[in-house]
């Protein structure tokens, strides 16, 4: 079955508008992985908004299923990875002010900077994931980078889904079979939810892995941490992962 990773920055996001230690990150990773995650996601970025650096190198203490750690890689950032080494590192073209991930890497024009940093990460013994639009004409150039895996940034899916479910997820199904022909893994993130998720883990092959914050935090504030990783993963149990 797919995996599922639960991105936690919101909870830490609650917890800085009022400052002090509540909720806790680091406690709600603890939980979140018995209620049944395959994972834990954090996005640090530079002004500490929500997971700070310092959050990060306490959830390696509490994180038994698979660390991953997003980011623009920064020297911050790298060093950050250096000291944690997760089991997954998902590179994305932040700017230092990006309110959330809006768009994948040109990994034609980057390709050269892109190939430094994967060789760096995966010197200390990572993972990499390269944060991708789903084109398929970058995903060779992605795979020329040594990337072990891209996720796709489903944003245009979650958009369309809702007007032509078999339009929307078309580029996917092609990225994803293109990806596996290169060798790569393939992720997927960006405003998944629980309306559209078994849609896209139904039709996307050679998904491996989901990664779902926003959305999944909203749902458990009604139903609940335990009820809504378990609603997530039943929407992941029919995907093909082939």
């Amino acid at each position: 079955m797919t995996r599922l990773s639960v991105n936690i920055n919101k909870i830490a996001t609650l917890r800085n508008a009022r400052g002090g230690q509540i909720p806790d990150p680091v406690l709600a990773a603890v939980r979140i992985q018995e209620y049944g995650a395959d994972g834990i996601t954090v996005h640090p970025r530079p002004d500490g908004r929500h997971i700070r650096f310092e959050d990060v190198v306490a959830l390696k203490q509490v994180v038994l299923t698979e660390f991953n750690i997003e980011g623009y890689p920064s020297e911050s950032f790298m060093n950050l990875v250096s000291d944690v080494r997760p089991d997954q590192v998902t590179l994305v073209p932040d700017p230092p002010d990006a309110l959330t991930s809006n768009a994948g890497w040109d990994t034609k024009k980057h390709a050269g900077f892109l190939k430094e940093i994967v060789a760096r990460i995966k010197s200390i013994g990572c993972r990499v994931s390269i944060f991708l639009e789903p084109d398929f004409r970058l995903i060779e150039s992605a795979a020329a980078t040594g990337t072990d895996r891209i996720e796709l940034y489903t944003e245009s899916y979650a958009v369309g889904y809702p007007v032509n479910p078999y339009q929307a997820i078309e580029p996917f199904v092609a990225a994803a079979r293109a990806a596996h022909e290169c060798g790569l893994g393939v992720n997927a993130g960006h405003d998944l939810n629980l309306d559209n998720l078994a849609y896209f883990a139904q039709n996307v092959p050679h998904l491996d892995e989901v990664s779902i914050g926003h959305a999944l935090i909203s749902d458990a504030l009604y139903l609940g941490l335990k009820e809504s990783i378990a609603r997530y993963r039943s929407c992941l149990q029919h995907g093909l992962n082939q």
